[in-house]
């Protein structure tokens, strides 16, 4: 396995770009898995990243429970991060966009960020 570039710097400008912002964000992800072993190794360098950005992971897989709708998603995740500009750099990061490329053609994502408390 290569060795994933340091983004700590970008991460420290990400988080210095959005000072003065209190809220943190969260990228919320819905993932359909078509091919495990692929999926596998995105799943190595999106963790990568998410340590790079200093991601909280509050959710990753587990049993989905549907409420209203009629959404049910195979797996959620849920990551939170300092603040919006954090979440994006994370995203836009050479380490998070080798996982994407690693991800292609084993499965699909529906991902956004959003601030919150």
């Amino acid at each position: 396995m290569s060795e994933a570039p340091d983004r700590s710097k970008q991460a420290r400008t990400a988080a210095r770009e959005g000072e003065g912002s209190t809220a943190c964000a969260y990228i919320i992800a819905e993932v359909t898995v078509t091919d495990q072993e692929q999926m596998k190794r995105y799943r190595e360098w999106s963790t990568r990243a998410m340590m790079e950005f200093g991601a909280e992971v509050l959710v990753r897989g587990g049993r989905v429970e549907p409420l209203e709708g009629d959404w049910n998603p195979q797996r959620v995740v849920v990551l939170k991060f300092q603040d919006i500009a954090t979440a994006q750099a994370y995203y836009r990061s050479e380490t998070y966009t080798h996982a994407r490329t690693l991800r292609e053609g084993a499965g699909s994502i529906r991902m956004f960020a959003v601030e919150g408390a």
